[in-house]
């Protein structure tokens, strides 16, 4: 059996309020996993994360 290869995972913090955003962006928070303000999340860093990310940089940060 070949053994499961490790994910790379990134550290992402919700530190700006979603308040008077578009629409489209407060759905890509919501789907980053966020419910709160300051929070820091961990998802795997593939392609897709990484562009929601780079949709609201404004809102999102990479904490390493």
């Amino acid at each position: 059996m070949a053994k499961p290869t490790a994910v790379a995972k990134i550290k992402l913090q919700y530190f700006r309020s979603k308040i008077c955003t578009p629409m489209k962006h407060k759905l890509v928070v919501q789907g980053l996993g966020f419910t709160r303000l300051n929070q820091i999340v961990e998802r795997e860093d593939t392609s897709s994360v990484r562009g929601m990310v780079a949709k609201v940089p404004h809102l999102v940060r990479v904490v390493e």
